[in-house]
């Protein structure tokens, strides 16, 4: 009976010393796994509207048309001024590629003047107003956006031409000129509706003449009598600041 009683206690000692089967553990508790990160990615795309202000000049030389195809040459002077105005323009992006069109119109002053070599008088200019239609392609990196433009241009040119010496205004001369505008600018966007950039455009104006018209402060040039002619050339510089307001918002990207 001994016997049989130590080798019953040796096969339970046995059987508790075994190790546990995988039946035997716990189920290992679950754990849920953290949501994915995500990232605003910020969106050109849409309808925008917004304000400009700067300065501009503009390099415009004078050739005084003598008939039959001849100019001579009065000289060069540089209308510099500053400028406001807005813009309204719809951009649409595909990946990091944006693109637009824009429509833009200033108010401006830009003026200057130089002594003409052939009459001795004092040449005058201004641009009084601009506008441009443009179209863009920028790449955007997420809120920064670099972008190239080009399209048409119109300026708004006054020409009075001054005695020297009494000061008064012998003629004068009006026009609108069309020409082609290239630009570059940089863009940011700081809230998600909100960008501010900088911009820098060129204007061509190539070159026209003008008949002038008198003031009516000289015998020689009766009021709205017909005075000379004048071959005026001018290109036009702008640098811009400029602020959009743009319905739509940011999209989030997954990653």
């Amino acid at each position: 009976m001994n016997k049989i009683l130590i080798g019953t206690i040796g096969a339970m000692a046995l059987s508790l010393a075994a190790p546990a089967s995988a039946a035997d553990l716990a189920a290992r508790p679950y754990t849920k796994a953290p949501p994915p990160m995500v990232a605003a990615i910020y969106d050109w795309s849409g309808f925008y509207i917004g304000i400009n202000g700067g300065g501009g000049w503009s390099h415009k030389c004078w050739d005084g048309d003598l008939g039959g195809g001849i100019f001579v040459g009065e000289g060069c002077h540089n209308a510099t001024g500053g400028t406001v105005g807005g813009q309204v323009g719809y951009r649409w992006q595909s990946a990091n590629w944006v693109f637009g069109v824009e429509g833009q119109g200033n108010w401006a002053d830009f003026s200057g003047d130089n002594i003409s070599a052939i009459t001795g008088l004092r040449d005058r200019s201004q641009i009084n107003a601009f506008g441009l239609i443009t179209g863009q392609v920028g790449y955007a990196w997420n809120n920064v956006l670099v972008y190239v433009k080009g399209g048409g241009a119109v300026v708004s040119d006054r020409y009075r031409t001054f005695d020297v010496v009494s000061g008064l205004e012998v003629d004068r001369a009006n026009e609108t000129r069309w020409g082609g505008a290239v630009g570059v600018g940089v863009e940011f966007g700081f809230a998600p509706n909100w960008t501010v950039g900088f911009e820098y455009d060129h204007l061509f104006m190539g070159n026209r003449t003008i008949n002038f018209a008198g003031s009516g402060n000289f015998a020689i040039a009766p009021l709205g009598a017909f005075t000379r002619a004048d071959r005026i050339s001018q290109d036009v510089d702008l640098a811009l600041i400029r602020v959009n307001y743009r319905w739509g918002g940011p999209i989030i990207a997954k990653y």
